[in-house]
């Protein structure tokens, strides 16, 4: 079966999303796709509650990431027993999470991204289909001519075609598959004098993935899972860089490396109004319970909720014996079988602070994540393979240690913000925590536009940065500015028969096209903020 249209969007994570209706609103017609059955990746299929910088209740977000943000606080103020204060407040936090000023539930996101879709898959203009993979693509003379799916429910395939590719999809598959030159792991120090990259590259070097799940404590109940065929492995395995077992409560700060415990205390009584979440000034995540909370029983009516809800993503179930990228199915069933691992020590043997072991009252909640077996429908994935672009973001252009709190580089091309800290995770090369100051930077159009390619564009965390600086560029906000600039393009170069490498390099071209990212409510430029 084939099937045209303006623009085929491949991956339906929130910058695939936030692609599409960036498209439909310039009036083209998009096929979405997504591998699993839920649109919104992170915060939904993975299960992440947003990370995001420290402004982001006053600037440094495009208008419709903020409409995202206030659409969830509208879902809980008007189906959720809010008591009064919560409900009054403007930056309802429904999680009290310290991770980030909006945690909430995977479906709350889930709910939202579906409204903002339906009234233009109800005018025709975009078409969603969910529970697809792409297989393969076809590329010559430099353009992507078609790309097939294949249906994970029934086996079928189809084939469909497209003015503009955008590769969304959260490990920048359609790269490999139309031959697209791309970046894999990490780069050696030569190539972009990058002072944290190793001195030869290293393709299989790639951030950690995590298999995420959602935990309430039910004190008095027994909701201990089968011990998972693996729990000999992960229960007695001590990373070298690590203080103890990777299952235990002491685990390296990401900043200084230094031993940290973490305290881990379900349901506490403290008022989850008091939370404060600002990574800036701290980051949160040694008490375990609330740095992800996502739903927090005491913001509600009393006897509503019997339980908080928390979201396990900690460094106790980060992944990184194999890399992701091309061995995903061992890869991804090992980190499922850490994280049951995790639950059943949380369960069986975790130290409490009564000074026994186990917390037997923890339930799984497949509820919250919409699978079987309470695992996120798909692992969260750190790094992506990244395009070889005609503007390559180096560590040189954001770290604080490099320009100073105030500095950056001002692109004659911004066509977006963001701003956190380069923080990549224990990765497969046997590197710990890289987690060290950056500045607000401004997201360049050239890092968007493949060097050769002409009518593929990434639409994620698939961009034109290194191995380094993906780690301040993959977060939520990002991905999304990312993905609504790409389908912003994609539309533009319909309509005005133009190419995105014209528009890049051609300051008229490129001014024409930055005054519809300033109507349409895209921040090219930061205010006089400093880094963290």
């Amino acid at each position: 079966m084939i099937s045209e249209a303006d623009i085929l969007v491949v991956g339906g994570g929130l910058g695939g999303v936030a692609a599409a209706l960036a498209a439909c609103r310039a009036g083209r017609s998009v096929v979405l796709t997504e591998e699993t059955d839920w649109i919104g990746g992170q915060l939904t299929s993975q299960a992440v509650p947003p990370d995001e910088h420290p402004w982001v209740e006053q600037f440094g977000t495009t208008a419709t990431y903020r409409r995202l943000r206030e659409e969830i606080r509208r879902y809980y103020r008007h189906w959720y027993p809010l008591r009064a204060e919560a409900l009054a407040l403007t930056e309802l936090n429904p999680g009290a999470g310290r991770v980030s000023k909006l945690c909430h539930e995977p479906r709350v996101a889930l709910a939202v991204l579906e409204g903002m879709l339906a009234p233009h898959r109800a005018a025709g203009r975009l078409t969603v289909l969910t529970e697809h993979r792409p297989v393969c693509a076809e590329a010559d003379n430099d353009v992507v001519r078609a790309v097939t799916l294949q249906d994970l429910r029934d086996g079928t395939r189809r084939t469909l075609t497209a003015r503009y590719v955008l590769d969304a999809t959260e490990t920048g598959e359609l790269l490999h598959l139309a031959g697209v030159e791309h970046a894999n792991g990490a780069e050696a120090r030569a190539e972009f004098d990058e002072p944290h990259a190793p001195d030869e590259a290293q393709p299989d070097n790639q951030q950690g993935i995590t298999v995420c799940f959602a935990l309430s404590h039910h004190e008095g109940e027994d909701h201990t899972i089968d011990r998972p065929e693996d729990y000999d492995f992960w229960r007695g395995y001590r990373p070298s860089f690590w203080p103890g077992p990777l299952l235990g409560f002491e685990a390296p700060d990401p900043r200084t490396l230094e031993p940290v415990p973490r305290t881990f205390v379900p349901n506490p009584e403290l008022d989850p109004l008091g939370v404060s979440a600002d990574q800036s000034a701290d980051a949160g995540d040694k008490e375990l319970w609330g740095f992800r909370r996502i739903l927090a029983r005491k913001l509600h009516t009393p006897g509503a909720f019997d339980s908080d809800i928390t979201l396990v993503n900690w460094p106790l179930n980060d992944y990184w014996l194999k890399p992701y990228i091309g061995q995903e199915a061992e890869a991804l069933c090992e980190a499922r079988q850490l994280s049951l691992s995790l639950l059943y020590w949380l369960q069986t043997e975790a130290p409490r602070p009564d000074g026994g072991t186990g917390f037997p009252g923890l339930r799984i909640r497949p509820d919250v994540t919409g699978t079987a077996d309470g695992l996120a429908k798909a692992a969260y994935v750190r790094e992506s393979r990244r395009i070889k672009a005609v503007t390559t973001v180096t560590e040189h252009d954001v770290a604080i240690d490099l320009v100073g709190p105030y500095g950056g580089t001002r692109h004659r091309d911004p066509v977006g913000v963001g701003g956190y800290r380069i923080d990549l995770h224990p990765s497969t090369g046997g590197d710990n925590y890289v987690d060290i100051g950056s500045v607000p930077f401004e997201i360049p159009l050239g890092a968007l536009v493949p060097r050769r390619v002409r009518n593929l564009l990434p639409a994620g965390k698939n961009i034109g940065t290194t191995h380094i600086t993906n780690g301040c560029y993959r977060l939520h906000p990002v991905e999304w500015n990312v993905g609504e600039v790409a389908g912003a393009l994609a539309a533009h170069c319909v309509a005005e028969n133009v190419e995105p490498h014209q528009v890049q390099a051609e300051d008229k071209r490129f001014e024409e096209f930055a005054r519809l990212l300033d109507r349409d409510g895209v921040p090219r430029h930061w205010p006089d903020v400093r880094g963290y």
